[in-house]
């Protein structure tokens, strides 16, 4: 979540998934306490983020 509130995604609907946008690209994070690899991946590849890029703005 602060990975995307920090590249300007903001949240725009709540349920069992957190829906953020940035005004061109939504994605989807699951309100789980835990996330495992893979998702995390898909994510960040989702919002346009490189793995480094993700890494650097953790």
């Amino acid at each position: 979540m602060r990975v995307l509130e920090k590249c300007g995604f903001r949240i725009i609907r709540q349920g069992k998934h957190l829906t953020l946008s940035n005004g061109t690209i939504m994605v989807q994070v699951p309100r789980h306490t835990s996330i495992n690899a893979f998702t995390m991946g898909h994510i960040a590849q989702t919002a346009g983020l490189t793995p480094e890029r993700f890494r650097e703005l953790l």
